[in-house]
């Protein structure tokens, strides 16, 4: 997984992760990349600073003294506790976060989820073999290129962090 700072053109900056940059690629080309604040798919990587892990081979010379052992498991917080990423969100962040969680739960409480068979009951129905009707379920990335490429119109269902972040 590969996590990019991204710009939309607006200047809103946020954040996604991506399988790999091929993946982000594919995604910006379809449209599928959008900005969380005005709903703009045109975005772009931002400039990131690289995160270098630490070796421990150079001791810098203006670091701070080593604390002694009982100290220093003071300071440090148990492992139930250890510091989680967190953000600020802007008020229209809540507020579209609330709208997707509202679509969300509309679409499940007004779909059939057919799980595993979704491509193709989805195919039936743009055939007219079937009657439409609102369905929900599963496809693999291959999957959804191919129902894509066939014409065949469907959105991922919009999925949110728990409540508790």
């Amino acid at each position: 997984m590969i996590r990019y700072a991204l710009l939309c053109e607006k200047k809103h900056a946020f954040e996604s992760w991506f399988p790999n940059s091929a993946a982000f690629d594919r995604q910006v080309k379809r449209g599928l990349v959008t900005c969380p604040v005005c709903g703009s798919a045109k975005v772009e990587k931002a400039l990131m600073t690289p995160q270098l892990a630490r070796t421990g081979k150079h001791k810098s010379t203006d670091e701070a003294p080593a604390m002694p052992p009982a100290e220093a498991a003071a300071a440090e917080p148990p492992a139930s506790e250890a510091p989680a990423p967190v953000a600020m969100m802007s008020p229209q962040e809540v507020a579209l976060r609330s709208k997707l969680k509202e679509l969300r739960e509309h679409l499940v409480a007004n779909a059939e989820n057919v799980g595993r068979s979704f491509p193709d009951e989805a195919r039936k129905m743009h055939y007219g073999e079937i009657e439409h009707r609102s369905i929900y379920g599963e496809a693999s990335a291959e999957e959804a290129k191919e129902l894509s490429e066939e014409g065949i119109e469907f959105h991922p269902l919009p999925v949110l962090p728990d409540d508790r972040n």
